[in-house]
């Protein structure tokens, strides 16, 4: 009887490219620290796109809370762009009737294709 001799395929660490020489068949990491940077560096993406998405709601919400003191209802979209708004990030969206309306938090208002208008707080927003 010929026994076949067993060889065992050696992976590769997912981090560092280092062969794993000891422990289960299917382990992924060589180590500890490889671990903890592989899953810190794949979350780290996710991380710094929400910090920007806040950040340039933030801006809006400034920007618009601000023509809401100072009582404008209307103003031209590139100068709003020019001032660090953003149109395309926003918290809500909705069709109304002929026109589309637009939020960020507890601000509304109706963007067209070169003016923001009808710029109001949502009462009782809770």
């Amino acid at each position: 009887m010929k026994y076949k001799k067993f060889e065992r395929h050696m992976p590769f660490c997912l981090e560092c490219g280092d062969q794993i020489k000891y422990g289960r068949a299917d382990k992924k990491f060589c180590s500890d620290e490889c671990r903890t940077k592989h899953y810190n560096d794949r979350t780290k993406n996710g991380r710094a796109f929400k910090r920007r998405v806040m950040k340039a709601l933030s801006r809006n919400y400034d920007i618009l809370d601000g023509l809401i003191r100072a009582d404008a209802d209307s103003v031209d979209l590139m100068t709003l762009v020019a001032a660090g708004f953003s149109p395309s990030v926003m918290t809500f969206f909705r069709k109304c009737g002929k026109h589309d309306e637009y939020g960020c938090f507890d601000i509304r208002y109706i963007m067209t294709s070169s003016r923001i208008y009808s710029i109001s707080k949502i009462q009782n927003f809770d």
